[in-house]
């Protein structure tokens, strides 16, 4: 008998040790996974059915001659010149500035955050927008069939893994929109990047958005905030309605002063535009825009501004630079996805730039999970480690010196890359992710912890 009690509690012993060592090695593997996920190169399904336009690309360079002719018997956009009536309506509409310096921290001008404007709901907009997002089907209809089909139906049930504090908001709200003001500035980061269509277009899901721009200015001006504009893929981008649209968007807002100019090394303040899927349309286009020779020129003009491109694949780097872009960004919060967003070219990239004088604006996020949307597409989830893959992204930014730095995201929620408050939320057999143990501002607090590390090191880099 005592020889049974003493093996019995040595297989206890053994089953508890072999038990607590299998989850220490999924604890190590998940780390891993979340932190340094390289591996996972854009080649996979995932990022081919994300962005399709990418298989596209061998079809459009053999067929770019045929595309500029195309584009050459295009009727352009016509857009007035509002400028002046503009400027004198701000003006009369804009809300003062407010004292805010011994309650929040100073904007960081070198920080840049995208925003979107495209949520809606009942009280504002007459129904939901955005929150009661499609599942979106995967490409190969037999893994297809394993998943949900439908929508979301808001205000329980919204299109993301996280719920926002203020709820399944109106981005027409005016209290939302100080909210954000107010949450960005909190997180001492200085220009807006805003997700623009043109007049009377918007995404496949949404709603135009334009005539929102001068409230978002105002409350922008009020918290001494910056807005810049993220230029979507809309229908028809080429050279020539580009440049009508970037006219537009200067005649109409740039006369206010929270429109963003970037001060360059020759000591001009210019406009900037950061352009959403650049790489769909092909290089002598954009060359006809952005290179003095080209056709349909905008530099050395009244329009003339800095044009940042959408880095994806390694090869976007030579493209970009034929294409006579100012410089190149990597928008995604998926450490791996892509050659562009992985943390450990961000070097190689930045030295591209620097000896062909392009910026590089690197971009960081607290993570990723678009299941709520795309329920197939776990394996792209990136944890958050409560913060720590948003600060192994920020100290990844830093170690390469770049002159701005761009977040993604302050309110993408379908992707999960939102630093805007979150709450826990429990509902049906839904449960939402939470940013517990800590707060719902965690993430704004980190930001402004890492935009004064940031405002340091580049008084150091200056010296």
């Amino acid at each position: 008998i005592l020889n049974y009690d003493i093996m019995a509690r040595f297989r206890r012993r053994t089953c508890i040790i072999l038990l607590l060592f299998i989850l220490f090695i999924c604890s190590i593997m998940m780390a891993l996974k979340t932190l340094r996920p390289d591996r996972a190169g854009f080649g996979d399904p995932f990022g081919l059915g994300l962005l399709p336009e990418l298989q596209q690309r061998t079809v459009l360079l053999d067929d770019k001659q045929n595309s500029l002719n195309r584009i050459q018997g295009d009727t352009a956009t016509r857009v007035s010149n509002l400028h002046g009536i503009a400027v004198n309506t701000m003006k009369a509409s804009m809300p003062p500035v407010i004292k805010l310096e011994e309650e929040l921290s100073s904007p960081n001008y070198n920080f840049h955050i995208f925003y979107y404007s495209w949520f809606g709901n009942p009280q504002f907009d007459g129904k939901y927008i955005h929150w009661n997002h499609p599942l979106l089907p995967h490409w190969d209809p037999k893994i297809a069939n394993n998943y949900p089909k439908g929508r979301h139906n808001p205000p329980e049930d919204i299109g993301s893994n996280f719920y926002p504090e203020l709820g399944s908001y109106s981005s027409k709200d005016p209290s939302v929109i100080e909210a954000h003001m107010k949450q960005m500035r909190s997180a001492s980061t200085g220009v807006i990047v805003l997700s623009w269509y043109p007049p009377g277009m918007a995404d496949e899901n949404g709603e135009p958005t334009d005539d929102l721009v001068p409230v978002i200015l105002d409350y922008a001006h009020k918290y001494n905030l910056k807005v810049t504009f993220h230029i979507e893929p809309y229908k028809d981008r080429d050279d020539r309605s580009m440049y009508h649209n970037v006219k537009y968007i200067i005649d109409k807002y740039g006369g206010h002063p929270a429109f963003y100019r970037h001060k360059t090394s020759t000591g001009r303040f210019l406009p900037m535009f950061y352009v959403y899927d650049s790489y769909v349309t092909i290089p002598e286009i954009w060359a006809n825009l952005l290179t003095v020779s080209g056709s349909q020129t905008i530099r050395n003009t009244p329009y003339d501004a800095l044009f940042i491109a959408l880095l994806v694949e390694e090869r976007h780097k030579h493209d970009i630079h034929r294409s006579g872009f100012d410089g190149m960004y990597t928008y995604f919060a998926t450490n791996g996805f892509s050659y562009g967003s992985s943390h450990h070219n961000w070097a190689s990239l930045k030295a591209f730039c620097d000896s062909n004088n392009l910026m590089f604006i690197p971009s960081v996020g607290p993570g990723y999970i678009d299941t709520s949307i795309r329920p197939w597409n776990n394996h792209n989830t990136r944890n958050r480690v409560n913060g720590k893959y948003y600060e192994t992204a920020f100290s990844a930014a830093l170690l390469v010196r770049p002159e701005i730095i761009s977040i993604t995201s302050f309110n993408e929620w379908h992707e999960g890359t939102q630093i805007e408050k979150a709450i826990p939320k429990r509902t049906g057999q839904v449960i939402y992710l939470d940013y517990k143990p800590h707060k719902p501002n965690v993430y704004l607090e980190l930001t402004q912890k890492w935009s004064e590390k940031y405002r340091k090191e580049q008084e150091q880099w200056l010296m």
